[in-house]
């Protein structure tokens, strides 16, 4: 009875055995999971999976339907409910008032496959008998939730596909049209709008660096046999499953590239292909703008590269006021337990230094993700169209499974005491991710 730990509001699953897994709702059929407690049957929690005419619109209060008796898809001739398993654990909850976790069945999107999402704890306010559509006697049990948790996101979701325009809506589309989905950024705080910059799509190189061109496989299917695949053979096989999840983490991930034989839709061929979730940069109560999608994303899926200027670490250095926009490539830990540390070492550049990115001029969507000190995405360094392992791209991918509209954040792994101002003088900036194991400073 109560929350499950490790579950949290908003978390969704694909199939109704996962809730029985994660003893959310033992039933893999039936709507009411119940048990005795304390000699009176109870109900634990419910599943509002859009099989009986329940009201899902109003996050709120929901309106449950019994089971048993209104046979749906069944030749057996419908009959009363009666009050009796989980449609007489539902009413002694009412009387005593003892919290009931509910599931609901949802859509999204255009997606015709059904997920459910965990919404919470509810009170069962009170119950009544009334005609069901077979001119037979159902229960209808109300369910108020309990106030002071969180909001489903999906619920929030739906009611702002309801108005033409987006509550918040100040840019229609970040990019300008440069991505293949528009990223809107939503500010319902205040009136600013998000600082100028030049929306790019591919890194900015220096002048002088030709980066070497990479050898490509000779492969002419979706190089799905990993040992005859000169890409995959460098990765000691493909780290991404056929839908695109990456299942192995590596210091550095080689891609199939331009130079590959291989077609378009190779399963070597993952962060390449851009930004494939419908993502938007929103103003955030104390860290200024975020990004989170508006899709859930499955644990492992790419988000989006970091990208913009090129920059060797002396020239990074001297560009006062784009701390937070710079990356320092090669020195990315990859954390949340999938690396401890920066296996990656680069290549030194021509004058023995490393490179950074600074995205604050020039840069994409990546330049809007905040840091946390438990993040839901990791860097991964990837090749894919050429060979210098001192400047791979820099790969954002979950590393959980993300809900709808929860920030999108990663570790920018600052050294504390490190970054100085241009007086030499040591700066220090405060944490404000919220999380747990927050340290209380980015740097």
């Amino acid at each position: 009875f109560g929350s499950v730990p490790g579950v949290e509001i908003g978390d969704e699953f694909d199939y109704r055995v996962e809730l029985n897994l994660v003893s959310l709702h033992r039933n893999l059929q039936a709507g009411i999971d119940y048990g005795m407690h304390n000699g009176v049957l109870l109900a634990a929690s419910i599943v509002a999976s859009g099989g009986y005419d329940d009201e899902l619109d109003n996050s709120g209060v929901l309106i449950y339907s019994g089971h048993g008796g209104n046979v749906m898809h069944s030749k057996k001739k419908p009959e009363d409910q009666k009050l009796e398993r989980g449609n007489l654990a539902l009413k002694n909850s009412s009387k005593e008032k003892n919290p009931v976790r509910v599931t609901r069945g949802a859509f999204f999107g255009d997606e015709s496959r059904k997920r459910y999402v965990y919404d919470g704890l509810y009170e069962v306010e009170t119950y009544w008998q009334e005609r069901g559509p077979h001119g037979k006697m159902v229960f209808k049990f109300q369910l108020q939730r309990i106030p002071n948790q969180p909001e489903l996101p999906w619920i929030e979701l739906k009611n702002s596909k309801k108005f033409t325009l987006r509550k918040g809506l100040c840019v229609i589309d970040i990019s300008h049209g440069k991505e293949a989905l528009p990223i809107r950024a939503v500010n319902t705080i205040d009136d600013e709008r998000p600082p100028p910059f030049e929306y790019i799509t591919r890194m900015i190189y220096p002048d002088w660096l030709h980066p070497t061109p990479a050898k490509g496989c000779n492969c002419t299917d979706r190089c799905s046999d990993p040992t005859r695949c000169s890409c995959a053979v460098k990765n000691g096989g493909i780290p991404f499953n056929h839908t695109g999840c990456i299942v192995e983490v590596k210091p550095l991930v080689y891609e199939c590239g331009p130079s590959c034989k291989c077609p378009p839709d190779c399963y070597n061929r993952v962060s390449q292909r851009g930004i494939k979730f419908p993502l938007e940069v929103y103003k955030t109560d104390k860290r200024g703008w975020g990004v989170r999608s508006l899709r859930s994303i499955p644990s492992g899926s790419f988000v989006c590269e970091y990208i913009g200027e090129l920059l060797e670490d002396k020239e990074a250095e001297q560009r006062t006021g784009h701390d937070e926009y710079l990356f320092d490539i090669g020195n990315n830990l990859i954390s949340n337990g999938i690396l401890s540390d920066g296996v990656f070492m680069p290549e030194v550049s021509k004058d023995g230094g490393g490179f950074t990115i600074d995205a604050a001029r020039y840069g994409n969507l990546g330049r809007f993700f905040n840091h946390s000190c438990a993040p839901n995405m990791y860097a991964q360094n990837v090749l894919y169209d050429h060979g210098d392992r001192k400047i791979p791209h820099i790969m954002l991918f979950a590393a959980e499974n993300i809900s709808p509209l929860k920030e999108l954040t990663y570790d920018y792994n600052y050294s504390k005491d490190q970054i100085f101002d241009s007086d030499g003088n040591i700066k220090k900036k405060d944490c404000y991710c919220g999380s747990l194991g927050c340290t209380g400073r980015m740097y």
